[in-house]
């Protein structure tokens, strides 16, 4: 799957690994606030986030453009 947009990345991923934003929020090792934060488009995952992110990505067959 390629997704043009960082946040609907970020949501796609969430919900195929069936996490809930708190949940999604211990994994990444964040707030809820973050995640909720970052699939709003309000603010975007530092780069450290990032590379766990891309990661995941990559197992769950999300692609980024």
């Amino acid at each position: 799957m390629i997704v043009d947009n960082y946040p609907l990345a970020i949501k796609q991923l969430r919900e195929k690994m069936m996490l809930s934003q708190q949940e999604f929020a211990k994994v990444l090792g964040v707030s809820f606030a973050s995640i909720n934060r970052w699939e709003n488009g309000i603010h975007e995952p530092t780069i450290k986030v990032k590379r766990k992110l891309r990661s995941l990505f990559n197992e769950y067959g999300i692609k980024i453009n």
